[in-house]
């Protein structure tokens, strides 16, 4: 089956919309303090809203990281939003500049966090790859991964 994503309007092809960028990702975590304490502590992440029990958000640049506990954002809200619970692992990319790997490599041995993988892309871009304490896979890597520049 195919599907025809061309939009019309009033039966008009018009011009192709995309969005932009990404304006905000989330992972679910199973201790919503302990995954706060973790982003904070090891990333240096300041909370920019919270709900106890529920959620914390962090703004990164012109973006929005999520935590949400799992059990909680699972249930129906009240406020019309749909739910937003997942279950298992989950995986996140932060951007560093390459110039800060080997900090990031030593940081995270001196917070006894395992790093799982330090892997080199065929472009040239790098990730440290880890887990957060639910099991969420956690990556730092350089913009050079996407082709991007810092």
């Amino acid at each position: 089956m195919r599907v025809n994503l061309t939009p019309k309007v009033a039966g008009i092809i018009v011009a192709a919309m995309q969005p932009s960028r990404i304006l905000e990702t989330c992972l679910c975590v199973t201790d919503l303090e302990a995954a706060e304490a973790f982003y904070t502590g090891l990333l240096g992440l300041t909370p920019f809203a919270k709900a106890p029990g529920r959620h914390v958000f962090f703004r990164l640049g012109d973006g929005m990281f999520l935590l949400f506990d799992a059990r909680e954002t699972a249930k129906p809200s009240l406020a019309g939003i749909p739910t937003h619970g997942t279950t298992g692992p989950g995986h996140v990319a932060f951007a560093i500049p390459e110039t800060d790997l080997e900090h990031w490599r030593q940081r995270l041995a001196g917070q006894s966090v395992a790093l799982e993988s330090d892997y080199t892309w065929p472009g040239g871009g790098r990730s440290l790859y880890f887990r957060d304490p639910s099991g969420n896979s956690v990556e730092l890597t350089t913009p050079k991964t996407w082709g991007l520049s810092a």
